[in-house]
């Protein structure tokens, strides 16, 4: 199990590929701050969903000086055909080893149904402009946390 980021960590750096395979690092982001969300898959609804709430509130978020940035295991391939489908205008990263996942606590045991599964935990961050975390979000739900994160970051 992952242990879980708190408000004041400094968020781990990584490098991941995009859905047109090209790198992409938190460390790109230095001095602004960026909005880091992580979803278990591509294409299905709850994600989709997400999704589509943050490319809807990308440019109030981006009004804000918030980037975003979603990642999830799928590979490159199947985001870039998510991408397109939705219409996505944030980087999609891929982390098919899910390391990053883990570093960030987003992957490990959660409820599905009632039952105990091991799987990426929906979550999201806020990183400060410093590399910070300012905020850390577990188990959030697909539905309606663009609109509860836009009210908790005045946006």
């Amino acid at each position: 199990m992952s242990s879980r980021l708190a408000p004041g960590d400094p968020a781990p750096d990584f490098t991941l590929h995009d859905a047109d395979d090209k790198p992409v690092s938190l460390s790109d982001y230095r001095g602004r701050r960026v909005i880091v969300y992580f979803y278990p898959a591509a294409g299905t609804p709850g994600c989709t969903k997400q999704a589509c709430d943050f490319r809807d509130s990308l440019a109030d978020l981006n009004d804000a000086g918030l980037a975003v940035l979603g990642v999830s295991p799928d590979k490159p391939a199947k985001l870039a055909k998510f991408r397109d489908a939705e219409g996505l205008t944030f980087p999609l990263l891929s982390d098919p080893d899910r390391e990053v996942l883990t570093a960030w606590g987003a992957f490990g045991e959660k409820k599905m149904y009632g039952k105990t599964v091991t799987g990426v935990i929906r979550s999201t961050f806020v990183v400060g402009p410093e590399g910070a975390i300012e905020e850390a979000q577990y188990n959030v739900r697909a539905t309606g946390h663009v609109a509860k994160l836009r009210k908790d970051l005045k946006v």
